[in-house]
């Protein structure tokens, strides 16, 4: 027997609600309205090995849930974001490797006064992380053991740079085997906390150079010989086995992971990705030339430019499973926690309209849980780590699909249905009938199928 777990997002008044089966209609032969959209399940066809979802411990968030939340909110919250059970069961974090925009200063981990140096590292400390990212992380790690830790930098120090500063400026060649060490202090660094790190990329969007905030330019030919010749042969010189990802970009530019992936493939384990620019597919475009290579979604933040709820949490749900059915092991949103001002960022920045997974408040204390907390756990809490996707086709290309099989056999759907009616939806796993859910318009339904 087979039985099922669905939850519901509608509005911003229903948030991830678990409903009962006597909101759906029973399957029968004689159901025969026009409107029904039939989502065809087939786990004989199977695709990539999911990682996790997520968003990441930037310095202000940090800050935040570490300095402005009680003892009491902050372990509310942080069992809510990743608990796997009685959370939403996060299991991906992507950390700044220094300051980005998301920071109250400009920081590196080599900091140094005008016209000077340090080709050892001498001077290279994570001190900066010890107060609040790296406790954090520790707890995240503690909550949900499956926690995979990815980390990119915006910028190397600014004296390995031509502009001298954090800001703009690219990396001169000959501080590219310091840089790469920088690297791997980094991660040595992070695993002496207990902190394995999985992934890296090279630079956070190396395509843009913002002059308000951390920011270096690295254009595909400097990023492959960097990878192949620096970055890759001081990790296996130093025994690190943290994969290396390339780009860390936006999907209209394909060109720039397809030139690293051609000029240092055997040096590069994936590609980042983000969402704002291009379309999904571009992650299959790429995936399809380079078979093998690891597919990641590293950041994508909601903001105040898609205003009303219903709009901006649709962008999320029906982003999230284009993302994921375009071969990505992860979906990582960005900051995991941003005040009311959406902030603290760098001096300078100006106004911000990025939105964090939860909200803190700095001056009355308070703790909201954000839409983009909700869009998670419609994938997080139903598809866990290791899960394998599986085929799943809709009979109207208004109502968007994605399915997995879980590792204790379930099988994870979630639902969007984008159209502007209501419709039945009817459910078969290798034409077996399962179920019909009703969805209204701009609803997101997560299920959850178990063999009783």
């Amino acid at each position: 027997m087979k039985t099922f777990t669905i939850f519901k997002t509608t509005g911003e008044n229903e948030l991830f609600q678990s409903i009962s089966l006597d909101q759906c209609r029973p399957i029968s032969s004689t159901n025969t309205d026009p409107l029904t959209v039939t989502v065809r399940l087939d786990d004989r066809q199977t695709y990539q090995e999911m990682d996790g979802f997520g968003a990441s411990f930037t310095d202000a968030s940090a800050y935040l849930m570490h300095q402005k939340l009680t003892e009491e909110q902050r372990t509310e919250a942080m069992t809510r974001l990743f608990h796997p059970t009685e959370g939403i069961g996060l299991s991906v974090i992507r950390n700044p490797m220094g300051a980005s925009d998301y920071a109250r200063t400009v920081y590196s981990y080599n900091d140094l006064p005008d016209d000077l140096t340090d080709p050892e590292l001498a001077k290279f400390s994570i001190a900066h992380d010890e107060a609040d990212i790296i406790p954090l992380t520790q707890q995240a790690l503690e909550l949900n053991p499956e926690l995979k830790l990815f980390a990119s930098p915006w910028s190397a120090p600014g004296w390995m740079k031509t502009s001298g500063s954090m800001m703009t400026g690219e990396l001169k060649p000959e501080w590219y085997s310091v840089y790469a060490h920088y690297f791997v202090k980094y991660i040595q660094s992070y695993a002496a906390h207990g902190l394995p790190i999985y992934a890296i990329t090279p630079q956070n969007e190396a395509l843009y150079e913002p002059t308000h905030y951390p920011s270096m330019l690295m254009p595909a030919e400097a990023q492959a010989d960097f990878i192949l010749h620096h970055l890759k042969p001081a990790f296996v010189r130093n025994n690190v086995f943290t994969k290396i990802l390339c780009y860390d970009h936006n999907w209209d530019r394909p060109d720039y992971p397809l030139t690293v992936l051609e000029k240092a493939g055997e040096a590069v384990d994936g590609v980042a990705w983000h969402w704002y620019g291009g379309d999904a597919s571009a992650q299959s475009t790429v995936y399809e030339a380079f078979a093998g290579k690891e597919v990641h979604f590293t950041e994508g933040s909601g903001g105040e430019w898609i205003p009303p709820f219903e709009q901006a949490f649709s962008n999320v749900i029906r982003t999230g499973i284009q993302i994921l059915r375009n071969y990505s092991k992860s979906m990582i949103l960005w900051n995991m926690a941003l005040d009311e001002h959406n902030g603290p960022t760098v001096p300078g920045f100006g106004r911000s309209t990025c939105r964090g997974i939860v909200q803190i408040n700095q001056q009355t204390g308070e703790l909201i849980y954000t839409l983009d907390y909700y869009a998670l756990a419609h994938f997080s809490a139903v598809i866990r780590p290791r899960a394998v996707q599986i085929q799943s086709v809709s009979s109207d290309t208004s109502v968007y699909s994605v399915a997995f099989r879980n590792t204790d056999g379930s099988t994870a759907l979630v639902l969007f249905n984008d159209g502007q009616e209501a419709r039945p939806i009817q459910i078969e796993l290798q034409g077996q009938e399962l179920l019909c859910v009703n969805m209204e318009s701009k609803c997101a339904i997560s299920i959850i199928i178990r063999n009783d």
